[in-house]
């Protein structure tokens, strides 16, 4: 185990969480879209909301070999990774009545995204707990490391 592994995980956790924060950002933003892409019939529809799917990383064959060689040690966590950004299609859009919209169908009604302000904040509040967290343990495992350089002093 190399003594950057810590900081190897920490930092992917690190990319992770921002990148989740961009994401919860771009949802927000979206909020009232009506018009994000085409669908399957050639018709606008709204924004879907967006998520991201994070999962393990993967061992390496080093980290199989160490704990080979180790008689099965107990192996230490990679990091995480983002495998995936996937959309809400489960929710439902919202439909609000606004006839003077241009977008509103023949019964005045309005498609609008599964975004939920509400649940976006605590999902950014979440994210941002997260990335802090990891940057107190980053800041720590550096500064043992810094405090190690100094034994041989």
């Amino acid at each position: 185990m190399s003594i950057f592994t810590s900081l190897n995980t920490t930092s992917s956790a690190l990319t992770a969480q921002r990148l989740r924060m961009d994401v919860i950002s771009s949802n927000m933003a979206n909020a009232d879209s009506t018009r994000a892409k085409v669908n399957a019939d050639g018709e606008w529809e709204p924004y879907r909301r967006k998520s991201v799917v994070m999962e393990p990383k993967e061992a390496g064959f080093s980290s199989f070999l160490n704990a080979a060689v180790n008689k099965g040690a107990h192996s230490v966590g990679q990091g995480v990774k983002v495998s995936r950004i996937q959309e809400d299609d489960t929710t439902l859009f919202k439909m609000v009545y606004d006839p003077e919209h241009p977008d509103a169908d023949e019964e005045g009604y309005v498609e609008l995204p599964n975004v939920d302000p509400l649940r976006e904040m605590v999902d950014l509040i979440s994210a941002t707990r997260s990335y802090e967290a990891n940057v107190t343990v980053f800041n720590a495992n550096k500064s043992i490391l810094m405090k190690s350089l100094e034994i041989g002093k």
